[in-house]
């Protein structure tokens, strides 16, 4: 018969998405699941994106043009202006989500065979991406026991080769939730500018910092200007994980001129979509303000109760909704599954996701899990006193 395609067997799968069907299994034996796995927030998206969809006059569903309406980009532009990120509408490409904007870059950029640095724990997909590119994805891993801060730039160096292209960050981090200071992020302009790299800045959790930290764009850096490539998306900002909207931002005339030829070979990026993030640029300040008061409270409110667990390590998160955390345990892809097949109490569980899947290095993040913490405090409470409960009676 047919065979598969080796990339096609080598692409990995989703650390998060791979135990539904475990999870559909639990829901069918009656189970409450408390979902801890995923990143797709609660808070309801604004109202003004919605009308702008539900109230919509076209007549016609036409093509938008292959880089996303001139409107869009401009109002996009704008919103980076109030940001203090200097662009123009012509700096943007919008795209289906920000996973399109990485798989155009990774396009733009990179040759089948070429290396990018990557710090590790890293958003699981960035494997996936670099797969179906033919790139390879070189590691530096940062540790818990440093909150997952920026490796030494000297393990950076280290990893450099003929083949190195890009070094990608994720700021702030999923699935860490770290977020690099702005000295980090002038360590690593003056390390690409010295090695003639681009460095790419996965920026879609901009709006979530706590604490009082800033969030530092790559796009901010005097003199990063054609080195600099930033990914976006409407995903989390606004809660429109449906909407599949993202771009990609460089003021690298090239590298926007050949992400274009990506973009109008799939056409263009979905039209209602963009009407309602567009819509969405006019959502009030109130409502950031809202949802990371409520963030906060439930970072929080996590930290506090899993401090509570005889046995955990956990890396505080200082932006997004991430949480790594190390468990007294052996395999965490085993127990996540252990927590949905063998283990309730009252008809209740928790999923969770392994973050052995978040790492490129085989063997290591085996004992962590990734938390998101997308729900109430209340369930986060319940959900974490059920782990902690399964931890004391799970045998590896």
């Amino acid at each position: 018969m047919p065979k598969i395609s080796n990339k096609g067997q080598n692409m990995p799968e989703s650390p998060i998405r791979k135990l539904v069907p475990y999870s559909e299994k639990a829901y069918k034996a009656g189970k409450k699941v408390y979902h801890l796995n995923i990143g797709q927030p609660d808070i309801k998206t604004p109202e003004i994106a919605l009308e702008a969809v539900k109230n919509n006059t076209l007549k016609t569903l036409e093509y938008s043009r292959s880089e996303g309406s001139e409107e869009y980009r401009t109002k996009i532009a704008n919103y980076y202006h109030n940001n203090n990120i200097e662009v123009k509408h012509n700096d943007i490409i919008v795209t289906t989500g920000g996973s399109e904007a990485l798989l155009f870059t990774f396009g733009s950029i990179m040759d089948v065979e070429d290396e990018i640095i990557i710090p590790e724990p890293f958003y699981a997909n960035y494997n996936g991406f670099s797969t179906a590119s033919g790139v390879n994805v070189v590691p530096v891993i940062s540790k818990i026991e440093d909150n997952f801060a920026l490796p030494p730039i000297s393990e950076f160096e280290k990893l450099i080769t003929p083949k190195t292209k890009a070094i990608l960050i994720c700021n702030p981090g999923n699935p860490t939730g770290y977020l690099y200071s702005k000295d980090e992020i002038l360590q690593l302009a003056d390390l690409v500018k010295k090695h003639d790299l681009f460095l790419i800045a996965d920026e879609v959790y901009r709006e979530f910092t706590y604490d009082g930290i800033k969030h530092h764009s790559i796009m901010e850096i005097e003199g990063l200007e054609e080195y600099a490539i930033m990914i976006d998306s409407v995903s989390k900002r606004y809660s429109m994980c449906g909407a599949r909207i993202g771009c990609m931002v460089s003021k690298n005339k090239s590298v926007i001129t050949t992400a274009l030829k990506f973009a109008q070979a799939r056409l263009s990026p979905p039209t209602l979509a963009q009407i309602a993030s567009e819509a969405a640029l006019d959502t009030p300040q109130s409502y950031f303000d809202e949802v990371k008061t409520e963030y906060l409270g439930r970072r929080n409110t996590l930290i506090s109760e899993l401090e509570k667990i005889e046995g955990v390590k956990i890396g505080v998160p200082k932006g997004a909704f991430y949480c790594i955390v190390e468990l007294p345990i052996k395999n965490s892809d085993n127990f996540a599954k252990w927590l949905l097949e063998d283990f309730s109490i009252d008809n209740e569980t928790v999923m969770v996701a392994p973050a052995a899947g978040f790492y490129s290095t085989p063997g290591v993040g085996l004992n962590q899990i990734r938390i998101a913490y997308v729900l109430n405090k209340e369930s986060l409470i319940k959900a974490v006193h059920l782990l902690k409960e399964a931890l004391k009676v799970y045998k590896d």
